[in-house]
């Protein structure tokens, strides 16, 4: 029987370590790459196609979140587990969304964290004790009977990409060279952004982020 590959992706080299010792004490798993932030993990998840991807939610250059949804986008069936310290019910329902199977609280992946991956892998859900599922369901199927979208939902994938970089500090220039385009296509989709989301500041916009979890 072949062995799951998994991928990890953590800003913490710690952390990542960690996780891998506890997985690959399962002989039936087999960490196949590392990724110390988001982009880095669609990256290695397109280059090793791996069964599932563990994702923390709070990475650099790419969140767990946006991570989530480009890798589900192109592998469709590659399963996501997201890490993350936030327990609130705007980050768990981002990640149902971006099409996560699962979602572990970190002070609990000592206890959970193989009984996660193994329910991940077989292709059902799991969510940390205590993560409330019923406010979750709720809350979901609320947004899917009444058709609500949030606006973050309204930007391209650019356009997020674009979101949080600027939220986190970086400069047009810098953006465009982690994204290989021009300064001036950084600020046309900065200005849809604001014009999408209804800000109209920096500033306004590094609030919307933080409120969003798009960054920590």
């Amino acid at each position: 029987m072949a062995r799951a590959r998994i991928l990890i992706a953590d800003d913490h080299t710690i952390v990542r370590h960690g996780l891998c010792r506890i997985l690959e004490e399962q002989p039936e798993w087999k960490v196949v790459a590392q990724a110390h932030d988001g982009r880095d993990a669609v990256a290695q998840a397109l280059a090793m196609q791996p069964d599932i991807a563990i994702l923390d939610i709070g990475m650099s250059l790419l969140n767990g979140i946006e991570a989530t949804r480009q890798i589900k986008r192109r592998l469709p069936s590659l399963h996501v587990l997201i890490l993350s310290m936030h327990g609130e019910q705007p980050y768990i329902t981002a990640a149902v969304h971006a099409g996560a199977r699962g979602y572990l609280l970190k002070d609990s992946m000592d206890v959970d964290l193989v009984t996660a991956v193994e329910a991940v892998i077989a292709g059902r859900s799991f969510f940390s004790p205590a993560v409330s599922r019923i406010v979750l369901d709720e809350y979901v199927g609320q947004l899917e009977r009444q058709g609500v979208l949030d606006r973050y939902d309204a930007l391209s994938e650019r356009e997020r990409e674009v979101l949080q970089l600027v939220a986190e500090g970086h400069s047009n220039k810098e953006a465009a060279s982690l994204l290989s385009i021009s300064p001036s296509t950084v600020e046309t989709h900065r200005a849809r952004i604001f014009d999408k989301l209804d800000v109209h500041n920096t500033a306004e916009l590094v609030l919307y982020a933080v409120r969003r979890g798009l960054v920590s």
